[in-house]
C-alpha cells in the first residue's frame, strides 16, 4: 500500500513504514494514531468479505508499521536505518544515471559519425556524376536505415544540382565578360599594327582619314594651283 508522494519529498521505490500508514516521515503521534485507525477500520478481515487474505495480510503490515512508529525509541532507530537505506538507493540510483548517460551520450556520438560517413559516401558517388537514386541505392547497400538513406540521398541531390547551377551562371558569366572586351582589344591591336607598318615605311602613322584631309589642303593651296597651270604651259610649248 503507497501513499501518494508529497510534495518536495523523494520519490521512494519501495513503501516504507509512513507509506503503509498514509503518513509523511514528519508525522506526529497524533497523526500517526488517527492514520492507523483509519487504515485498520478500512482493511480489518470482517469488513472485506472474499477478500480475506490481502485484508487480513495489509491488516498485518498496519499493525506492524504502527507498533514501530508509535513508539519513540523504535521509530528513532528505523529513521535510521530508513536514512542510511535511502542515501545507499540515492548513491546507486546517481551511478545508475552516470551510467544511462554515458551509454546515451556515445550512442549519439556513434550514430553522429555514421552519418557523417554516410553524407561522405554519398557526395563522392554525387561528384562522379550519379543520380539521387543510385545514391540511394549506395547507402541502402551499407546497411544506412531506408528512411535515413532517402533524406541523406535527397539533400546531396539537391546540393550537388545547386553547385552545378552555380558553376554554370558563372561561366556563362565569365564567357559574357570576355565577349564584351573582344571588340575593343581588336581595335587596339589593328591599331597598334597599321602604326608599325607605318614606321617601317618612314611616313606617319596612319590616323583614318588625316591624309586626305592633307591631300585636299594641298590641292587648294595657291601654289599648288600655279604649279599645275605651268605644267600645262610647258606641255603646250612641246606641241
Amino acid at each position: 500500500m503507497v501513499r501518494e508522494a508529497i510534495p518536495g519529498e523523494i520519490k521512494q521505490t519501495m513503501a516504507t513504514l509512513y507509506d503503509t500508514l498514509g503518513v509523511h516521515v514528519h508525522a506526529t503521534d497524533e497523526e500517526i494514531k488517527r492514520a492507523y485507525r483509519k487504515a485498520a477500520m478500512k482493511w480489518h478481515p470482517d469488513r472485506n468479505s472474499g477478500a480475506e487474505e490481502v485484508a487480513r495480510a495489509t491488516f498485518q503490515e498496519i499493525k506492524d508499521a504502527y507498533a514501530i512508529l508509535s513508539d519513540a525509541a523504535q521509530r528513532k532507530v528505523y529513521d535510521a536505518v530508513y536514512a542510511e537505506q535511502m542515501r545507499g538507493w540515492e548513491a546507486q540510483r546517481t551511478r545508475q544515471q552516470k551510467a544511462q548517460a554515458e551509454r546515451e551520450a556515445a550512442a549519439r556520438a556513434a550514430d553522429e559519425a555514421a552519418y557523417a560517413e554516410m553524407v561522405s559516401l554519398a557526395m563522392r558517388f554525387a561528384d562522379d556524376g550519379h543520380n539521387r537514386d543510385v545514391l540511394f541505392g549506395v547507402l541502402l547497400g551499407r546497411r544506412c536505415e531506408a528512411q535515413r538513406a532517402a533524406q541523406i540521398a535527397d539533400s546531396v541531390s539537391a546540393l550537388q544540382a545547386s553547385r552545378r547551377e552555380a558553376e554554370k551562371a558563372e561561366a556563362a558569366a565569365e564567357a559574357a565578360a570576355k565577349a564584351a572586351d573582344v571588340p575593343d582589344v581588336s581595335a587596339r591591336a589593328e591599331a597598334t599594327t597599321a602604326n608599325d607598318d607605318a614606321a617601317n615605311r618612314g611616313t606617319p602613322p596612319n590616323h583614318g582619314n588625316s591624309g586626305k584631309r592633307e591631300e585636299n589642303a594641298n590641292d587648294a593651296h595657291p601654289a599648288g594651283v600655279l604649279g599645275g597651270l605651268w605644267f600645262q604651259f610647258l606641255n603646250g610649248l612641246r606641241f
